[in-house]
């Protein structure tokens, strides 16, 4: 993509940054250091950072629409409170394997809760993709990857797009009643170097894949086509978010996890949150609906 000016906001040196949101009513981006266990939140008005440890590796956090949060903490899902720092253990997840733990979730345009697990060794394929009903109850959509990542959905809510990071396919499904996945199909196989890792829409149904070892955001058309690339100055490109008033400042998490020490002396920026304009806007941020 040409013309492209990235901002590093925050040089975190997040080990493994991951999952930013945008908060509209804060103005700020929150976002995850898995490995480092933490939540960060970044105010995109004053520049205030703060961050809050937690106990375990969280794997993302998405606003609510009771004004607080929910994030997939190793084994469960709980309500996360920025006032305090307080995390409530509300839903537990049963993993397939005592080694798993919760990675990458969204919410979507209806306000129902994705997300992912893995194995945490990244060796065996005991990751499945989650839906949360209303009520709070998980629901295994698809099972069978090392690592899950990157749920999104277009526009028009009628497709879901989901990656197998380590086989370096990002699939394709149709959306049914109730969230039912029908159809999986390949939507992209990577064929540059890298992973794909989260992935976010546009408003034009362009999906936008962060590869991590890949130092680059692929914007493809919804027919899989590459249409733009965004490179960045560090290798591990973990997830970005449409944030702003007009929903076109991309922000994006790094990570430095798997960097040698020589590659971490030569990417000073890796870890960090990262900012850019796009040409269009993308999708508002949903509020997961609050379970009864």
């Amino acid at each position: 993509m040409k013309n492209v000016h990235l901002h590093c906001l925050w040089q975190i040196g997040a080990e493994l940054g991951e999952g930013p949101v945008w908060h509209q009513g804060t103005s700020s981006v929150y976002f995850v250091d898995i490995k480092g266990r933490k939540i960060h939140r970044y105010s995109t008005v004053t520049g205030e950072k703060h961050s809050w440890p937690v106990d375990g590796q969280p794997g993302f956090i998405v606003p609510t629409t009771d004004e607080h949060f929910i994030c997939g903490i190793q084994d469960a899902l709980y309500r996360f409170n920025p006032a305090d720092g307080a995390c409530q253990r509300m839903v537990e997840v049963k993993p397939r394997r005592q080694g798993n733990r919760i990675n990458d979730g969204f919410v979507d345009p209806t306000g129902l809760l994705w997300f992912g697990t893995m194995d945490d060794s990244e060796a065996l394929p005991t990751g499945s993709l989650y839906r949360v009903d209303t009520k709070g109850q998980p629901w295994r959509c698809d099972s069978g990857y090392i690592i899950t990542n990157g749920p999104a959905m277009s526009p028009d809510r009628g497709t879901l797009y989901h990656a197998d990071t380590v086989k370096r396919i990002v699939y394709a499904f149709d959306v049914g009643d109730g969230g039912m996945l029908l159809r999986r199909r390949v939507f992209t196989r990577l064929s540059e170097r890298g992973y794909p890792d989260g992935m976010a829409v546009d408003v034009e149904g362009n999906l936008w894949i962060a590869v991590f070892g890949g130092a680059r955001i692929e914007r493809r058309s919804p027919n899989g086509a590459l249409v733009d690339v965004v490179r960045f100055p560090c290798d591990n490109i973990t997830k970005l978010a449409f944030g702003g008033n007009d929903f076109r400042t991309v922000y994006v998490t790094t990570a430095r996890k798997g960097l040698s020490p020589a590659q971490r002396e030569q990417q000073p920026l890796a870890g960090g949150l990262f900012s850019f304009q796009a040409p269009v806007g993308g999708l508002p941020q949903t509020e997961c609906k609050a379970w009864t």
